[in-house]
């Protein structure tokens, strides 16, 4: 089990719980008496059963992104799941392969709560780890492909990953941070390579590696998926970018990962069976949670290895695209591109902004080229670490203001109980509001 996921204090806390709960409780024989302690620690303390009533699988299931991938490959079987260049999938398809991966996985020795990290662009594995690590009862850690060796080893040995996945292109720079752990000691992940789609690796691959499209097609498509045992099991890990100081984790739960999923689509506007183009990086807070989005609307996830604007046009043209999303700089690229890279847009297409909002030219000549345009704040990193939760509300409010827009705090996030000073560890429900 991985030391973020270990708090004494918890520990503690459920031992005291169940001292008073037997206390009050001596009459009951030890079964009913541990069976009842289980269903009070499971409930929440504001509900109570009427009689007759009890929690089971028929009318309770925990929330998990996993069921998104369920629905779609029944509801959606025969669409397009993702597509890269030549390379298409459906939806049954993709249920099928993240099935066999997450076999794979367990397999080579994952079990609940380990680790699993990726150090890939926006390609069809990136895509479908999101659901196999999971799906294998493992945690997903996305690394962050700008990093440098030194960074990369650092969060490798902090999230404790057992296995690593490696894009062929950055295959150098995940071996200068295995170099830096094996100097210091540290047990190094095992690695797995993920190929271009037609199968080339670089030479001096090591044997005793492993590579996707192998690993995956030894696992098998009756695995039973390792679903989670409470919805406030940890499903990813992300990082900060650590740009200002050391990267802090942020653990999502499965229920936050769920949540904030359907929010997102919700704020988005995004409908069912969408076109999406991925100009977000995958390891940027989960894709902003759309990797998960894109299968609860039985969406295409049109992939790009690398963003430009000749290839966001050409994809647009292409596949049809109706959503997009990208940081300020995705819209000034656009904007600022070269006319012969550009092309008429077949329809309006809408694209989501995060982080500071751009100048409002930008969004001008956005909106003149038939882009749609919303902008979503994020929340973390932008915020007092020590100021009370009115002042972060009203720092919020008043950035809001100053983009005429309307804010919404997320309805489910505790500002009060999001920052502490002792841990770097911050545990999320809701990562994102629309303004």
């Amino acid at each position: 089990m991985n030391h973020f996921f270990k708090n004494h204090k918890h520990l503690t806390l459920l031992a005291s719980t169940f001292n008073r709960f037997v206390s009050s409780n001596l009459s009951k024989k030890p079964r009913a008496l541990f069976s009842s302690f289980a269903n009070d620690l499971l409930e929440p303390d504001s509900w109570k059963s009427m009689e007759g009533l009890v929690r089971c699988k028929a009318n309770y299931a925990p929330l998990s992104p996993i069921s998104f991938l369920e629905r779609s490959a029944t509801v959606y079987r025969d669409r397009t799941s993702v597509v890269y260049g030549s390379l298409k999938f459906t939806w049954a398809e993709t249920h099928q392969r993240c099935l066999k991966l997450a076999s794979a996985l367990s397999q080579l020795g994952i079990s609940r709560g380990d680790v699993v990290a990726a150090l890939a662009p926006n390609v069809p594995a990136m895509y479908e780890l999101h659901f196999a690590v999971p799906m294998a009862g493992a945690v997903f850690c996305t690394l962050n492909t700008r990093h440098d060796s030194n960074m990369v080893s650092i969060l490798l040995e902090h999230s404790e990953a057992k296995i690593i996945f490696v894009d062929h292109q950055l295959l150098d720079l995940a071996r200068g941070a295995l170099d830096l752990l094996e100097k210091t000691g540290t047990k190094s992940p095992m690695v797995v390579l993920i190929s271009e789609s037609d199968g080339s690796s670089p030479t001096g691959f090591s044997s005793s590696s492993y590579e996707y499209e192998s690993l995956l097609e030894n696992g098998h498509s009756g695995f039973e998926i390792r679903q989670p045992e409470s919805e406030w099991d940890p499903i990813s890990i992300n990082y900060t970018s650590g740009t200002t100081s050391r990267p802090k984790g942020v653990v999502y739960s499965h229920r936050g990962a769920y949540l904030n999923t359907l929010a997102t689509l919700f704020l988005h506007g995004i409908g069912t069976m969408p076109v999406y183009l991925w100009t977000v990086p995958m390891f940027h807070c989960n894709g902003w949670c759309l990797t998960w989005g894109m299968a609860a609307q039985g969406g295409a996830n049109v992939c790009l290895r690398k963003v430009s604007p000749k290839d966001i046009f050409d994809s647009i043209d292409q596949h049809k695209v109706t959503h997009m999303a990208g940081a300020p700089t995705v819209l000034s690229m656009i904007v600022n591109s070269a006319v012969s890279d550009q092309k008429p847009l077949p329809h309006k297409v809408e694209i989501m902004t995060g982080g500071a909002p751009p100048p409002p030219q930008i969004f001008f000549k956005m909106e003149e080229l038939g882009f749609g345009v919303s902008h979503l704040t994020v929340i973390f990193e932008d915020l007092p670490r020590n100021s009370t939760g009115k002042v972060q509300k009203f720092i919020l409010r008043e950035k809001a203001k100053a983009l005429g827009s309307l804010f919404r705090m997320p309805y489910h996030f505790d500002m009060d109980d999001a920052w502490t000073d002792e841990r770097t560890t911050v545990y999320v429900n809701s990562f994102f509001t629309r303004n």
